[in-house]
Order: structure tokens, then C-alpha cells, then sequence
């Protein structure tokens, strides 16, 4: 059986709480099986609409699919999740963008959680100490920031880097103004992650987001390594 096959029934979970005890679950798109953090599952809501349900939690049976623009578009197109819901169901065609949007708000609401956890230092010089006494998880740099700016950083990691550095997750996906709401801070270009959980939940929220716009299930570029800059 084909990944393309349309004649194949696509399955249904029974529901968050069966998903619980359940390792695998399998794209209604490509029809690859992927434990529940790998894929994106979706619901029907009262009004016969199509629910993203992003942390798995909502009631009913639910669908799943590779976390991807690329995969939704295709299921649209396809019409599958009526048939995966086998009766007539409503996508509307903001969808994309309000994932787009979702994931963009838990990755913000998370960078604000490490920021309450003191895992945030803000301002160039703070960020230029921060790399320089090591144990970083990360930096952000605002998207709007100077190609200057983001240079000197890189140099200062290169400059202060041992073998753990060499791959430092850089995140480029918030303007200052995104990152001025989230860290309650005025002007904020670029910042720095110190290791810990809140930090990685922050990362991992940046993931799933390029993953959404990119199609990259590896995270594509952003978090991107940090290499050695150019002379």
C-alpha cells in the first residue's frame, strides 16, 4: 500500500486519553507513523469545524498529521480529513495561518517564562559577558537586528567557544518588538538563553515553528549552529 493510495481508510485515535497509552500514531497525509510529539493532531469542534488541538489534549477522536504547512495544505487539497472524520467537515482556509500563529504564541509565551526564571539577559554587552563565562543554551536575535551585530556575536562565541559550542542554537524568528512584549523590556535586539529547562522548552517551541513554516523536520535553520565567522 501506497503513501498515495486514496483508497486507504485513514484512522482515527479514540481520543487524549487513549493516546496516552499509545506510542505511535500515523500522518493522515503520508501515512508514516510518528510518536504524538512528531506529529500535530486536529479535532472537529461543535460547529463541524477542524480544531488544531496543538498540546493533544482536547476531546474526541482526533487526526493527526506531519507537523508542516506543506502536509496541511496537501490534506486541504485532498479533502482528508473528511474523510479521516468520514463525514463532512468544515477547513477553513485561515487555518494555516492561525497555526502559524499559535505556535509563534507558545514559542513568545515561552521565551517570557524563561525570562521569569532569570534564563534571559538582554542588552550587548550582558549577552557578550554571558558567551564569555560559557554555559549557554542559545541566543536570540531580534529579525530586524543589524547584520553588525549579529556578526560580533558570532565572533564572540568563536572567540569563547569550547567543542559544546560549536553547534549553539541561534533563534532568528521574533522582531524587538515581538521580543519587547515578550521580556517586558524596551529595545531588545538580541539576547541570551542560559542552560536549563526553561530555555529548552524555548528552543523546542522555535523548532516547531520553523518546522511549520519550513517543511524542515529537522528544524531547518533556526536553531541554526553558530560557526566560525568568515575573515
Amino acid at each position: 500500500m501506497t503513501a498515495n493510495d486514496d483508497t486507504h481508510e485513514l484512522s482515527l485515535d479514540g481520543g487524549p486519553l487513549v493516546r496516552r497509552g499509545e506510542a505511535e500514531r500515523t500522518c493522515i497525509v503520508n501515512r508514516q507513523a510518528a510518536t504524538p510529539d512528531r506529529l500535530m493532531r486536529f479535532v472537529v469542534g461543535p460547529d463541524e469545524a477542524v480544531v488544531p488541538d496543538l498540546k493533544a489534549r482536547l476531546p474526541g477522536r482526533g487526526a493527526w498529521l506531519t507537523p508542516t504547512r506543506v502536509a496541511l495544505a496537501e490534506a486541504i487539497k485532498r479533502k482528508l480529513f473528511a474523510r479521516a472524520f468520514k463525514r463532512d467537515v468544515t477547513v477553513s482556509a485561515e487555518l494555516p495561518d492561525l497555526i502559524d500563529r499559535l505556535l509563534e504564541n507558545q514559542a513568545l509565551e515561552a521565551l517570557s517564562l524563561a525570562n521569569k526564571a532569570g534564563a534571559v539577559v538582554t542588552g550587548f554587552a550582558k549577552v557578550d559577558a554571558a558567551i564569555a563565562k560559557g554555559h549557554l543554551a542559545g541566543l536570540v536575535h531580534a529579525t530586524d537586528a543589524g547584520d553588525d551585530g549579529v556578526r560580533k556575536m558570532a565572533q564572540a562565541i568563536y572567540r569563547n567557544r569550547d567543542d559544546e559550542d560549536d553547534a549553539l542554537p541561534r533563534v532568528a524568528l521574533f522582531t524587538s518588538t515581538q521580543l519587547d512584549l515578550a521580556l517586558g523590556r524596551m529595545n531588545v535586539v538580541h539576547a541570551a538563553l542560559l542552560a536549563g529547562g526553561p530555555s529548552s522548552n524555548f528552543l523546542a517551541r522555535c523548532t516547531a515553528l520553523e518546522v511549520f513554516r519550513t517543511g524542515d523536520l529537522t528544524g531547518g535553520a533556526s536553531p541554526a549552529s553558530v560557526n566560525e565567522p568568515k575573515h
